[in-house]
């Protein structure tokens, strides 16, 4: 029987787990740690509090805090001596070591360009104007560029394929994320049909969880703060062995912990709410990667929606 991409990457993440007294060597083996710890697959353990610095400093990506331990607990809230615990319980012989991992060559900020040309245009520029409008831009620039470079390939894989096995998939977000899951059940829903909203507006979220099986997946999305619904759905769905897969911030949040595959999106912008903007870019690529996965069904899919797209006379030119 041929193992799926699911398969090899939960072995490896096994095999991973199961090594002691290896820290990590560079940013994407801490992310990995940090997925296995929040699902309690690692050796290690973490508090809260350290799991949440841990999630900060990796999202600090070419931040000057990091040249100094001082600096970075200042920048983080925290005591310094709270960082060398948690170096120490990663496996590092000190905070200098660690610091050595994340000041690695592969940390220099991807968007440092748009962040110069951003702070060079928004000199003296009014923010209701365009320098207002030139900062998100490079910002969203700058989150895209991030997620390029952090997204683990291995957790995507996962991911599209758990979906495109599933008998039947929910998305899940409530507030602004609902507008997430919605454009993701309708994209989802171009290749294939057995794709719904779990929404308390409809059949409702309690119902819908419970005609769910273990065989399904629900795509739950959320980002920090949290939303305290989306968390406890997706608990409760694990719990009943429902696959998820967490659409969210950090390898530290509620939903990565109780996932079978997680894809984190960078969001920090100056936007007055959590920005979409790269969380609609993941779920393009995920609808593409679903795609691709079963390119035939794929193709038929879309030629039978192009015709009765065609015969009810929908679209105009």
């Amino acid at each position: 029987m041929t193992r799926t991409r699911t398969d090899r990457s939960l072995q490896a993440t096994d095999a991973a787990a199961g090594e002691a007294g290896a820290p990590p060597q560079d940013v994407q083996e801490l992310r990995d740690l940090m997925l296995r710890i929040a699902r309690g697959e690692s050796h290690l353990s973490l508090g809260p509090k350290a799991q949440k610095a841990l999630a900060e400093i990796l999202n600090l990506r070419g931040d000057p805090a990091l040249l100094s331990i001082t600096a970075l607990a200042e920048k983080l809230s925290v005591n310094p001596s709270t960082l060398t615990r948690l170096a120490r319980n990663l496996g590092y012989p000190g905070f200098g070591a660690f610091q050595q991992v994340l000041l690695d060559a592969s940390m220099s900020a991807p968007g440092d360009f748009y962040t110069r040309q951003a702070q060079t245009a928004l000199a003296g520029e009014d923010a209701t104007g365009m320098g207002g409008i030139a900062r998100l831009c490079r910002e969203n620039q700058a989150n895209i560029e991030r997620f390029l470079e952090s997204c683990d390939i291995d957790q995507f894989h996962a991911a599209t394929d758990l979906i495109t096995s599933a008998p039947r998939v929910m998305v899940h977000g409530i507030r602004q994320f609902h507008a997430f899951a919605t454009f993701l059940v309708y994209g989802l829903r171009m290749i294939r049909s057995d794709v719904h909203l779990l929404d308390s507006n409809n059949l409702g979220v309690a119902e819908g969880l419970a005609s769910m099986s273990h065989e399904d997946v629900l795509i739950s999305a959320s980002c920090a703060p949290y939303s305290a619904q989306v968390a406890a759905t997706a608990r409760a769905a694990a719990e009943r062995d429902i696959k998820i897969v967490a659409v969210t911030d950090s390898a530290s949040s509620a939903l990565a912990a109780v996932s079978r595959a997680a894809i984190l999106v960078p969001h920090q912008t100056s936007f007055l709410s959590n920005s979409l903007t790269t969380f609609i870019l993941a779920a393009e690529c995920l609808i593409n990667g679903c795609g691709a996965v079963r390119p035939e069904q794929t193709k038929q899919a879309l030629s039978a929606r192009d015709e009765m797209i065609k015969r009810l006379d929908i679209e105009i030119s």
